[in-house]
Parts: structure tokens; sequence; C-alpha cells
């Protein structure tokens, strides 16, 4: 099964941040971006073919292996949130994906999330190629993506560079 990516560009279904998710400096605590990246991950990786179901079926899954969160601007109590997702690259055990977290009603980019992701035989705990079906519906993704370009914050590092004094 290979799903229909239209344009390319993949949206999260319409999430909301929940109150006890804010934190003693009145905004939405930095755990609770990745639970917002994550849920809107799970959307786009089951229109993969990798939902719950994969896990069932087939004994195998997808871990995050690293992770880089750009904080952007605020979200509060009670905001609406929509998840984008680029697939900026895949080979034959990985995915590397680009995510932003917009205000679903504004538009306004609150989060920026990079991830690696490993493909996981369950049963022996080790990366493993994807499955040949799997690997067909990145590569459609991919494709359906291919004019998106790479996002402007993508391959950012975390460094403090030393001013000359």
């Amino acid at each position: 099964m290979t799903a229909d990516w239209g344009d390319g560009l993949v949206r999260s279904a319409v999430m909301t941040v929940k109150d006890d998710w804010i934190d003693y400096n009145g905004h939405l605590n930095m755990a609770y971006y990745n639970v917002l990246f994550d849920t809107a991950v799970d959307q786009v990786f089951e229109r993969l073919g990798m939902g719950p179901e994969y896990l069932k079926e087939r004994g195998a899954s997808f871990f995050t292996a690293e992770v880089h969160v750009c904080y952007l601007r605020e979200l509060s109590a009670g905001m609406p949130v929509v998840g984008t997702l680029q697939l900026l690259d895949f080979d034959s055990k990985r995915a590397h994906f680009f995510q932003e977290l917009r205000h679903a009603d504004e538009d306004w980019l609150s989060a920026t999330s990079e991830q690696m992701s490993l493909h996981v035989d369950m049963a022996a705990r080790k990366v493993a190629p994807w499955p040949e079906d799997i690997r067909a519906n990145l590569a459609a993704l991919a494709g359906a993506q291919a004019a998106l370009g790479r996002p402007e914050r993508a391959g950012r590092r975390i460094e403090i560079v030393k001013k000359a004094t």
C-alpha cells in the first residue's frame, strides 16, 4: 500500500496544548514539545505502513537515534497546533526528517525538530533494513517532497562561537 502524498507537505491532525503541560514559566514545558512532535511523527509513519499493526504483524518498528529541537515562539494552554514533516533523506536502515510545529489557526512557527530514526527488528533489538514495501513508501514520500527544497533551519548544530577580543 502506497500513501498518496499530494503536494508532499505532510501535516498532522490538529493537536491542543493541554493545561497540565504548562510549566512554572507559564508556557509549554519543553518535554511536551517532543510529545507533540512524536504524535505527528506517528501519524506520518502510520501512513508509511509502520503504525502499531506493523509492530504486531511484522515484529519491527522505528526508534529515534538523535533529535535536535529549536524553540522559537512560546505556546500556551489551549493553543491549537499542527505538525509538519519533511523527509530529508533515507537509506537502507535510517530516515532523516525535519518537522515544524505551527499554530494551527495563525500559522506562526513555534518550534522545529530534526530527527534521525532507525528501523529496528524488535525480536533481535537491532537495526535492520527496511522491508521493500516500506522502502518504496519512503521513496514515494521523498519523491512527492522533492520540490520542497531543504528547510532553512535543517542541519543546525549547537556551539558557542567565541568572539575575538
